[in-house]
């Protein structure tokens, strides 16, 4: 990796100079795009079936566990095979899943059980698809730029989470749910096109894990065995856990402490703008520290403690902001430090491994958050997310002497 000042900074867009980053990029945004309006009409639909955040804590639990079992097998996989062949597979698939939805919707059939095993499909080509479409984005820009390119892969993502919710909130009174999931079959044509558009020969040869071996094992231990990856990994996975499923309260939250039952996306709306305001934050340092991944970790935990004590509708929007940039402020910042410390054969080991710590664990998590929220408290569906982050950041203390590889 180039040497660089901790805390250099440059451009938070200098890696969209690379002309294959940028039709990625562009294809990804469009995609995305359609995926959060999905992800807002469906969170709708499951809330409106029998008012119940427990409902979309299951729903939760089907759409991330196959994260949970195959994340780690599936970045092994990206590991050794074409990524992005593999990436125009998974896609293509996620486009089919999204025309099924929308015709078990359109036609009356969209009760509790047939979405579950829609996200459950969902959920198994996100498992295989995420560290390959991650890591082809390695593969496009030069090694000191995996951190910039990698905080911009996020934006995208989180950008996309402004603008699908929105145009949720505006559609679905007049569309319904199942013009919103058609449209978002039809997005995912976009982030085909841009992965038939890349141009090969500019893309830097993939280091390929040797066949045979035992890739998930291997990278279990490289993880464990590192005392610097250990502790972010445990601090990581706490706050994805337990404070990180705010979305799977937030319809209710509306409903029954600021009265806005539609107020959901535009929570999720203003949520996302401060996690784009997170991601360029992050992308601006050339070389992340703990020092980044502490700051998003404690904002985050701060704003789950603050947000359910809003006293109206407009102030709960206001809090909603810390609660995005700190989210994404730690997750980039997370990415950063991981990509710093590993070889480039294990890299999408590591990103599926962090991906099964953030996605996987949604399904303890997201039925943790939706049970508290109906049988508890719901003030306490966020509350107890951002103690318990704040209750193991003490372990990144003394980690920042440590210098990546």
């Amino acid at each position: 990796m180039a040497k660089t000042a901790d805390g250099e900074k440059g451009s938070p867009f200098r890696s969209l100079r690379s002309y294959n980053m940028r039709v990625y990029m562009a294809g990804l945004l469009l995609s995305n795009i359609g995926t959060w309006l999905q992800f807002t009409a469906t969170s709708l639909l499951i809330y409106q079936i029998n008012l119940k955040a427990t409902d979309s804590g299951i729903n939760a639990l089907f759409q991330f566990l196959p994260m949970l079992l195959l994340g780690a097998w599936a970045g092994g996989l990206a590991d050794r095979f074409d990524r992005r062949k593999v990436t125009i597979c998974t896609q293509s698939a996620l486009g089919l899943q999204a025309v099924v939805l929308a015709i078990v919707t359109a036609t009356g059939h969209a009760n509790l059980p047939v979405i579950y095993a829609l996200s459950l499909v969902l959920g198994i080509g996100n498992a295989i698809d995420n560290p390959a479409r991650r890591g082809l984005v390695t593969e496009l820009i030069p090694p000191h730029e995996i951190s910039n390119a990698m905080s911009l892969n996020t934006t995208v993502m989180t950008g996309s989470r402004i603008v699908g919710p929105a145009m949720a909130a505006a559609l679905i009174g007049p569309l319904g749910t199942a013009w919103l999931f058609g449209i978002n079959a039809i997005s995912y044509l976009a982030v085909l096109l841009s992965l038939f558009s890349l141009r090969t020969s500019e893309m830097l040869p993939k280091v390929a894990a040797p066949r045979g071996g035992k890739p998930v094992r291997e990278g279990l231990a490289f993880v464990w065995n590192d005392v610097y990856l250990r502790n972010i990994f445990i601090v990581f996975t706490v706050a994805s856990t337990f404070a990180f499923n705010y979305s799977i309260v937030l319809p209710k939250m509306s409903d029954k402490l600021w009265n806005e039952p539609n107020g959901y996306a535009i929570l999720l709306t203003v949520t996302s703008v401060g996690s784009v305001i997170g991601a360029l934050t992050n992308a601006r340092f050339r070389v992340m520290t703990i020092r980044r991944f502490a700051y998003g970790s404690f904002l985050l935990a701060m704003a789950c403690l603050i947000l359910p004590f809003a006293p109206n509708f407009y102030i709960a929007c206001l809090f909603s902001l810390p609660l995005g940039i700190g989210g994404t402020g730690f997750m980039t910042a997370m990415t950063g430090l991981m990509q710093q410390r590993t070889p480039p054969e294990m890299r999408s080991r590591m990103m599926a491994l962090q991906s099964v710590a953030f996605l996987g664990s949604t399904p303890i998590g997201g039925p943790i958050t939706g049970w508290i929220g109906d049988n508890i408290n719901v003030h306490m569906s966020l509350i107890y997310g951002g103690i318990l982050t704040l209750a193991v950041m003490p372990l990144l203390r003394g980690l920042e002497s440590e210098k990546a590889l």
